[in-house]
């Protein structure tokens, strides 16, 4: 399917701006996520996986930023790998409570679209390098854009404490970064569909008395599966059938014949990938480690010491970066409409040449 080539993208002063993307940039929707960028270049095999990408950036950071420094040195100054993956839960954790306080309420599918724009850009930066309160924002901004939630910068940064002006700058800064590291592949399969049809499908071919009552246990596992690897790893459809099995077992309720016989009766063969899907998916779920606040509050106070100073709103690197390319940026529009203005003037002389002496003409 061929995507839009331009997006829309608002500026701090209010201006809009159109940005041009390549032909092969993919905004819209796969209908199927079999189809999807999603399950093509964003479903991975094996937690070893994304261990190894989130080794990989953490790595590239220390060896860039570290130059110079003995082992020991590195170890008490950076992040290690395991360090940045909790101080992400927490961040994971903050994503999800200032979701659940947004006003006007937000809807379950853009809440999802904002964890899997989170964890993706941390499988290809260090935290680190972006801080994750600030990507943080900038992926719930571009999900409500995404997933056509109707809020303005201005009704989004309400919603956020402190200086409000300033984080409409950060999250306008890092709208476009954030989109070029995620490909440009901004469509995402959530699980909420999925478990519509489900509940659909039970009331017609399963003798449960009200399906409807699983709703609370279906909604309170997948917000905990966004605190897992699973929507990296399984099919919005794998998630949305452990949903609605863990919420069944919690009503003392047991599908598995509907499973068995009604889902896959025809295709039983599919049946063992299936149930260890579903599986892994509960499992993830069940032993979720919340990170302490003690240790939380010591890797805040490392991070603010090694992250990357060219990306931090507060330094004077980034502050005289910004200043620099706001004055190209006025540059070139002085010399686009000096441009414009030259070749106004070269047509209007041409026009008076022609028109008071038309034989004014010499051929060497």
């Amino acid at each position: 399917i061929e995507a839009k080539q331009t997006f829309l993208v608002s500026s701090a002063s209010q201006q809009p701006r159109i940005l041009r993307f390549p032909a092969t940039t993919h905004f819209v929707a796969l209908k199927m996520y079999s189809l999807s960028s999603q399950k093509k270049y964003w479903t991975f095999k094996t937690e070893q996986e994304l261990t190894e990408l989130r080794l990989k950036q953490n790595h590239n950071f220390i060896t860039k930023h570290g130059a110079g420094m003995t082992e020991e040195q590195k170890l008490a100054h950076f992040l290690t790998a395991d360090e940045e993956r909790l101080l992400l839960k927490q961040y994971e954790l903050q994503l999800k409570e200032f979701c659940k306080r947004f006003e006007p309420p937000m809807p379950k599918y853009v809440v999802g679209t904002a964890f899997h724009y989170f964890k993706r850009f941390y499988l290809n930066n260090s935290s680190m390098d972006y801080h994750p309160k600030e990507i943080l924002a900038t992926c719930v901004y571009l999900s409500c854009k995404v997933e056509e939630f109707n809020v303005s910068i201005t009704q989004f940064v309400a919603n956020i404490k402190g200086d409000r002006v300033k984080a409409m700058d950060i999250i306008l800064s890092n709208e476009l970064l954030l989109m070029q590291e995620l490909n440009y592949y901004l469509t995402i399969h959530n699980p909420i569909r999925p478990i519509e049809g489900f509940l659909i499908d039970i009331k017609t071919r399963c003798n449960m008395s009200n399906p409807d009552r699983l709703r609370p246990g279906i909604e309170d596992f997948i917000d905990k599966t966004f605190l897992t690897d699973a929507p990296l790893m399984y099919a919005p459809s794998q998630i949305a059938l452990a949903a609605v099995l863990h919420a069944a077992s919690k009503e003392q309720e047991n599908l598995d014949s509907y499973v068995t016989e009604s889902l896959f009766g025809a295709a039983k063969d599919k049946l063992p990938v299936l149930i260890e899907a579903v599986r892994r998916v509960r499992s993830m779920v069940r032993t979720i480690e919340l990170p302490q606040k003690e240790r939380v509050r010591f890797l805040e106070k490392k991070l603010e010491k090694c992250r990357n100073q060219e990306n931090n709103p507060d330094s004077q690197i980034y502050k005289q970066r910004m200043k620099k390319m706001y004055e190209d940026e006025d540059d070139l529009d002085v010399m686009g409409s000096s441009y414009h203005m030259n070749v106004s003037d070269a047509s209007l002389d041409v026009s008076q040449l022609n028109t008071t002496n038309p034989a004014n003409i010499t051929i060497d």
